[in-house]
Parts: C-alpha cells; sequence; structure tokens
C-alpha cells in the first residue's frame, strides 16, 4: 500500500480532529447526568392546583404540562433541568424532583437545587396562621374551602420578578407572558434534554448583551426596553445588588429604594416585593386587577380607589398580599362564593 503524501496526512489528521469534536458535542448534547430529591412541604399544599393556576404555560421556559412542572436552574456556573410532580396529597404534601443536567451534580448543587425550588413554591411557609385570620371573613372563608392549599409561587430571584413586573406595565397579563417567554426563548441560556431545549430566564448579563433594540424585538416598548438594559447594566457594573434587598426588614425603605430606579415607581416595587421578597403583606393596592377583584368580592364591582382597597384589606392583617392572590385565583378559576 503506497504511504499517504504530506498534504494526505495533514488533511487525514484535520479529518479526525473534526470528527472527534463533533463527537464531544453530540455527547455533551445528549448525555444527561441525573439525581432524585424528594421535598416535604409544609401542610396544606395543593402543589397541582398552584401549578394549574399560575405555571407559565410552556414547560420549556419554566411551566406546567401533564402534572409536571419544569424549569431551568442556574446552579454552581452551570443549567439544571428541575421537573416537579407531586406525590402526596393535599394533608400530607410530597415532591418528587428529578435533576437533570449536562454534567455531574455534586451534592452542593442538589442543595442549592432543592433550596431554590423550596424558596420558589414557598414549602416552608404555613397556611394555618393565614387562615386563621380569616375565620370572620365569610367571603374568604367560602374561597379558601374551594382553594385550600394554595400556595402562592415566588420568583427565584429579585432581578425576574422586576423585569416581569415592568414588562406587566398598563398591558394585559396575556400579553405580557408572551413577551416574558420570548424573553426567555431569545436571550435565556440553553440546555438540551431529550431532544428538547430549555431556556432558563435571561440573566442581567444576558440582557446587557442583547442590548435596548434585541428588547424591544421580544415586544417591549422602547421605554420598558430600555429601563430593564438600564438595571440590568446596574447589575453588571456591581452598582445594584437586588438580592440582598431581601434582607432588609422594613417594606417602606425597599420600596423607595425600588423607587429610585429609572422605571420603577410605587406599584412596580410592590408587586416585585410580592413576587420575588416573599413579603405576603404587600398588597399592590394601585393595581387595577386587584382592586377590580376586591370590589368583586366585596363592593359589588363597582369602581374602587387604593386608599378603599387598603380600607378593606387590613381584615387580612399581614397577609394581604396573599388574600388579594387568593381573590384573583378565584376569579380565574370562576368561583362563585
Amino acid at each position: 500500500m503506497a504511504l499517504l503524501s504530506g498534504l494526505e496526512q495533514e488533511s487525514l489528521v484535520l479529518i479526525l480532529i473534526h470528527y472527534e469534536i463533533q463527537c464531544r458535542h453530540l455527547w455533551v448534547n445528549w448525555l444527561a447526568f441525573e439525581e432524585t430529591v424528594t421535598l416535604t412541604p409544609v401542610a396544606p399544599f395543593d402543589f397541582d392546583l398552584t401549578c394549574e393556576l399560575f405555571g407559565r404555560g410552556d414547560r420549556q421556559v419554566g411551566g406546567y404540562c401533564e402534572g409536571v412542572f419544569c424549569v431551568l436552574l442556574r446552579v454552581e456556573g452551570g443549567l439544571v433541568l428541575a421537573c416537579v410532580v407531586s406525590e402526596g396529597t393535599v394533608g400530607r404534601p410530597k415532591l418528587v424532583v428529578e435533576l437533570r443536567s449536562s454534567r455531574p451534580i455534586s451534592s452542593h448543587g442538589v442543595l442549592v437545587s432543592r433550596e431554590v425550588l423550596s424558596y420558589v413554591f414557598n414549602l416552608n411557609f404555613s397556611l394555618a396562621g393565614f387562615y386563621g385570620q380569616l375565620e370572620g371573613d365569610a367571603v374568604m372563608q367560602r374561597i379558601v374551602h374551594q382553594l385550600y392549599g394554595l400556595m402562592y409561587p415566588a420568583t427565584s430571584t429579585v432581578f425576574e420578578a422586576l423585569v416581569d413586573s415592568i414588562v406587566e406595565q398598563q398591558i394585559s397579563i396575556k400579553v405580557a407572558h408572551a413577551v416574558e417567554e420570548r424573553l426567555c426563548r431569545c436571550f435565556g441560556d440553553k440546555l438540551e434534554v431529550d431532544g428538547q431545549v430549555f431556556s432558563a430566564y435571561p440573566s442581567p448579563r444576558n440582557l446587557v448583551d442583547a442590548g435596548v433594540e434585541g428588547l424591544r424585538g421580544c415586544g417591549l416598548s422602547q421605554r420598558k426596553a430600555e429601563y430593564i438594559y438600564g438595571i440590568a447594566e446596574l447589575i453588571v457594573l456591581g452598582k445594584l445588588v437586588l438580592e440582598d434587598l431581601k434582607l432588609q426588614l422594613d417594606s417602606d425603605v425597599v420600596v423607595a429604594q425600588l423607587d429610585a430606579l429609572k422605571g420603577v415607581g410605587v406599584w412596580t416595587a410592590e408587586l416585585t416585593m410580592l413576587r420575588g421578597m416573599q413579603r405576603l403583606d404587600v398588597l399592590p393596592a394601585d393595581d387595577f386587577g386587584i382592586r377590580r377583584v376586591i370590589s368583586s368580592f366585596y363592593c359589588g364591582g363597582r369602581s374602587i380607589q387604593a386608599v378603599e382597597a387598603r380600607r378593606i384589606a387590613k381584615r387580612w392583617g399581614r397577609w394581604r398580599g396573599l388574600a388579594a392572590f387568593y381573590l384573583i385565583a378565584a376569579e380565574v378559576r370562576g368561583l362563585v362564593v
């Protein structure tokens, strides 16, 4: 057999290198490392009801479908897909979580994933105190009877809650959710599992790299794109640490600090606190939707102002925001009380 010429040998080496690279790429894409963990929420907890009402529609960007809630988590500098199902009851809740990644998941990574999911679903919160507060409120008692175990989920970061709240300013929830899903698909980091590509919520770095025009391409107005870009840039530059606001116990101080950001008013700040900080005492009374549901169940549907909404909400004590969430859920479910 004739020996290969120098040029032929060089070509063969390049082909083999290219083949090896392609094999490594395919290996990373199809290989999934798995861990299974069990979470035990404080009872009562209705996982399926909670997800049915307020889980995003597209499971590949963090949503609920056919009994499974999927969300992509950032863990130890990588991505982990968490798929959560309920194997318990409302009175004895039990969640089973399958964690999958393209690289090994360390014991610390498992712990971080557990903590994030516990925070998102508020698994350590007891509804007993809230239900006890409602004993003198016949309307809320009837609602609770039909929504028993419903938990108010949170976003995994304050940044996510703040961006979503800005997106939802003065537009319908349906349109806002469509924009939020586009942001995830376009700019969120990706992980492929079993031929499906899952998208994480965009990081501040992702959104800065996208630029204002990139954000506008997802359906945001010029001003909202500028607001979101500006906040993301402050975080990337180290001038803003939103997660630290969780440590501030005075809600008025948190509102003031968020309100100081361009594009963030009191309504946006309060909604961010309710969603991203588990401040269930906060009532965004300036929100038209919240005033509408309070009026629908307590004022015969007439138009009410924020001051009247807050007066009615006093009966719910330090769970004002959670009670408003139950009213919204009751409206979504079409409950008659």
